[in-house]
C-alpha cells in the first residue's frame, strides 16, 4: 500500500504543477484543464502499458549477449515511458510507474539481478537528488526559516498527514496502526521539493522577462 501511495502521489503533483506552470502567463478555460487532465492520465496508461508489453516480449524472448544488458534495456524503457508521453502532453511520471509496475509481476529471465540493479539504481538517484537539493540551500538564511519551517514541518507530520489518512483509509474499514504506518511512512517529499522550486524559477523567469 505505502508503494501505490508513493508511486500515486508523484505523478499527480507533476500534473498539478505542469497545470499551474501553463496557466502562469496564459489563461486557461475549463476545457483547456480538462484536455490538460485526460492527457496527463489517458496518453500515459496507454503508452505506459504498451512500453511495459513490449519490454517483457523482448525480455522473454531475447537473449542478451552480455551479463547486463537487460538493465541497460529496461533503464532505456523506463527514459522511452518518460520521455513519450510528455510529446502528447502526457504524464512521463505516472507512465513510467505503470510500466514499472506491470515489468515487476512479469516472470521475465533474471529477475532477481534486475532488482539488485534497480535497488542500487534508486539508491543512488536518492543520494543525487539530496546533493541537488544542499546546492538550494543557502546557510546564511537557515536561522530565519528554522522556526517555520520546523513547525510547518511538525504540523504536516502530526496532524496534517494523519487526518488526510484517516479521512482516506477509514471508509475502507483500514485499521489504526496501517492508517499510522500510511501516515508517518515516506515522508521524503523529494519530488514536490523540486517541483516547488520549478514553479519557484518558472514565475521568476516570468518577471524577470515582463520587468522593464
Amino acid at each position: 500500500m505505502l508503494e501505490i501511495e508513493s508511486g500515486s502521489n508523484d505523478p499527480c503533483a507533476y500534473m498539478l504543477t505542469i497545470i499551474l506552470l501553463t496557466s502562469i502567463g496564459s489563461s486557461l478555460n475549463f476545457f483547456d484543464i480538462s484536455y490538460l487532465i485526460f492527457a496527463q492520465f489517458a496518453y500515459r496508461i496507454i503508452i505506459g502499458v504498451i512500453l511495459a508489453f513490449i519490454a517483457s516480449l523482448i525480455l522473454k524472448n531475447v537473449q542478451f549477449g552480455e551479463n547486463g544488458f537487460d538493465s541497460i534495456f529496461l533503464v532505456a524503457i523506463a527514459l522511452a515511458a518518460y520521455a513519450l508521453p510528455s510529446l502528447v502532453d502526457g504524464n512521463g511520471y505516472l507512465s513510467t510507474y505503470i510500466a514499472g509496475i506491470i515489468l515487476g509481476n512479469q516472470n521475465i529471465p533474471k529477475k532477481k539481478n534486475l532488482v539488485n540493479f534497480f535497488d542500487a539504481f534508486n539508491g543512488m538517484m536518492q543520494m543525487l537528488i539530496f546533493f541537488l537539493l544542499g546546492l538550494l540551500v543557502f546557510p546564511s538564511k537557515l536561522p530565519y526559516y528554522f522556526v517555520p519551517a520546523l513547525f510547518i514541518a511538525i504540523f504536516l507530520t502530526f496532524i496534517a498527514r494523519p487526518i488526510t489518512m484517516a479521512i482516506l483509509l477509514t471508509p475502507f474499514k483500514a485499521p489504526l496502526n496501517q492508517q499510522l504506518i500510511m501516515s508517518w511512512a515516506g515522508l521524503r517529499e523529494l519530488l514536490p521539493s523540486f517541483l516547488r522550486s520549478s514553479l519557484s524559477y518558472h514565475q521568476i523567469m516570468l518577471m524577470t522577462q515582463f520587468s522593464p
